[in-house]
């Protein structure tokens, strides 16, 4: 399946997998490093049944290790999501959810249940499911309400639905409208469930993560021109996010001389 016919799946059901599109060295290298900070920062499970009791999350990725700069902009991920979105979209968060044996299922949520807009509306939160490891049904492989991102409601926090487990082999992605209903499976086997949650937002809404403040600019500095304007440090539709007439990266970098606002535009 190419881009398209992905975006097409995504608008029909809310969601869809693109199967061994992650390099196996990038898996494994995205591996390595999740199990090297959590040891070093002594990680520790959440204490609430969203983030689980037996679940490792560690945020803020972009900050913590080189690798993680690979995600937001990879060629099989990106396509589809600004098919979505656009291409002014932007980094919403970037963290890691490893679920251990003996967690229970997260409760159904969406993604973008805190924005104030009637059900069901245009895309503006498109969120992926990096898989680490093997997503079984046993393992606690992301469960999903197909077509549930065109309903007019929310699923009611804790109540049971009917749902189908997202399995897809190690190195896949599961891609989705921030409007699908889906949680974490309840993880019954004895192996982790190794996952990276790439999320993305329209660039008209605030992003979950404040990856302006959260990253510092001496490793801004070093990302890709496409990463720093996903990470927010460009504008939407040139004018959204500027800084006196100039995007971020002009005032912060010295780069984006070419920026013009939407104003200087129509002249």
């Amino acid at each position: 399946m190419d881009a398209i016919a992905h975006i097409r799946e995504i608008e029909e059901q809310g969601y869809t997998v693109l199967e061994n599109v992650i390099e196996p060295d990038l898996t494994a290298e995205l591996n390595d490093a999740l199990l090297r900070i959590e040891h070093d920062e002594k990680i520790r499970p959440g204490a609430n049944s969203f983030e689980g009791h037996h679940t490792i999350r560690i945020y803020n990725l972009l900050a913590r290790a080189a690798v993680f700069r690979q995600i937001p902009t990879h060629p099989a991920l990106l396509p589809v999501v600004e098919g979505i979105l656009d291409e002014g979209c932007l980094i919403s968060s970037l963290s890691s959810i490893s679920i251990d044996p003996g967690e229970g299922a997260q409760p159904l949520h969406v993604d973008d249940t805190l924005i104030g807009l009637r059900r069901p509306h245009q895309a503006v939160v498109c969120n992926s499911m990096w898989a680490l490891t093997d997503f079984t049904e046993a393992n606690g492989a992301t469960r999903i309400v197909p077509g549930s991102h065109l309903w007019d409601r929310r699923p009611e926090y804790g109540e049971s639905y009917d749902t189908i487990a997202a399995e897809m082999p190690r190195g896949s992605l599961l891609i989705w409208n921030g409007s699908l209903w889906h949680g974490g499976g309840a993880n019954q086997s004895g192996e982790r469930r190794v996952g990276i949650a790439m999320n993305y937002c329209a660039g008209f809404i605030r992003q979950q993560e404040n990856q302006q403040l959260g990253i510092p600019l001496e490793i801004v500095s070093k990302f890709s021109p496409r990463l720093k304007a996903l990470a927010g440090f460009g504008t939407y539709k040139n004018l959204i996010g500027h800084i006196d007439k100039q995007s971020p990266m002009q005032k912060l970098f010295g780069e984006d001389e070419a920026f013009r606002s939407v104003w200087d535009q129509i002249g």
